[in-house]
């Protein structure tokens, strides 16, 4: 347990730190806590917190920086929440592949840093299916979500089908198959298959096909918007290994959503620091990130990666907004 003088100074390093990005020298320390204490007196509350794994001193610096330790410490019981100033900006209801995307830009473009949001699973429910006859034996299949997301595919059958037979099995389809899942179309298209005519049961399933292959597929899960942001930050440019290691996480999508799945556990803003656990693989990376809903249940994850010496109110600010922003566009969206 820290004393009151030792949290105050503690808080002073930290936000001196995140501010300058220098080790912080007991003189500068003394200004920045606004306490009339002598040098050694400071000097010696340093040591403490050093013992207690708070702080540390790079290289032959006379100053001090945090550790992942003493970034959490200040995360969990220092920070004070400033008022939301990015209220002005908003996310249009719209397709939700075009939501996640501008929320991905907006938390890159507020932060500076990189912004990173796993987009909602997409349900195999279609709402809406067409036939469009593209050449002989050549037609597109038109399927949409009940989200509105739309999904193209082109297939080549055996017969060729009129433009009249393709509306009729896409009646077909629409008026007996709304709402259920394209796996149970499948199911019951096989046990309807005899009572249908062939020319329209083999289009019908060919189109599943098509639908299952549309709806299933490895669509964009995690979107990243402002790597490139890192280039500025002094802490990546000085050091290539860090910036390498950085654009390595974001090449592997499975680990970030593995990553940000982890975040996703829990309601509200949350901050994992790099280095004081195995879920954030880097010791110079932090992420601060929340779930977001449609309806009131929560779909995916988003949040803002950037150094461990980021200004942390900013970004919970920014994340817990953009999330909201993101729940409230996908859920006007109709």
């Amino acid at each position: 347990m820290l004393d009151d003088r030792s949290k105050l100074l503690m808080k002073a390093l930290v936000e001196r730190y995140i501010a300058d990005g220098q080790p912080v020298g007991s003189r500068t320390l003394s200004k920045a806590s606004g306490l009339e204490l002598s040098p050694a007196t400071i000097r010696n509350v340093m040591s403490d917190l050093e013992e207690l794994g708070l702080i540390v001193s790079p290289h032959t610096s006379a100053g001090r920086i945090p550790t992942a330790r003493g970034y959490r410490l200040f995360v969990d019981t220092m920070l004070t929440a400033q008022p939301a100033q990015y209220a002005s900006h908003s996310l249009a209801p719209d397709q939700p592949q075009r939501v996640i995307s501008n929320a991905a830009n907006l938390l890159s473009s507020l932060s500076q840093f990189v912004g990173v949001v796993v987009a909602p699973r997409r349900a195999s429910v279609f709402r809406h299916m067409e036939f469009l006859r593209l050449s002989e034996r050549r037609v597109l299949v038109i399927i949409v979500s009940p989200d509105g997301d739309v999904q193209n595919r082109v297939i080549y059958t055996e017969v060729d089908y009129t433009q009249a037979q393709l509306v009729e099995t896409a009646n077909f389809l629409n008026s007996n198959y709304l709402g259920l899942d394209i796996e149970q179309v499948r199911d019951r298209l096989k046990g309807e298959v005899e009572s249908l005519r062939s020319e329209i049961a083999s289009l019908m399933q060919a189109a599943v096909t098509a639908g299952t292959e549309a709806m299933t597929e490895t669509q964009d899960d995690v979107v990243i918007s402002g790597e490139r942001n890192l280039l500025s930050v002094s802490d990546f440019s000085s050091d290539m290994s860090h910036l390498r290691r950085a654009f390595d996480l974001f090449e592997q999508k499975a680990q970030l959503m593995r990553l940000l799945d982890n975040t996703g556990q829990a309601e509200g803003v949350r901050i994992f620091i790099g280095g004081e656990s195995q879920v954030v693989p880097f010791e110079d990376l932090s992420i601060v990130s929340s779930p977001y809903e449609v309806d009131g249940k929560v779909v995916g994850t988003l949040g803002v990666i950037g150094p461990t010496r980021m200004a942390y109110d900013r970004m919970i600010q920014i994340v817990d907004i953009t999330s909201k922003l993101v729940s409230n566009a996908l859920s006007h969206h109709k």
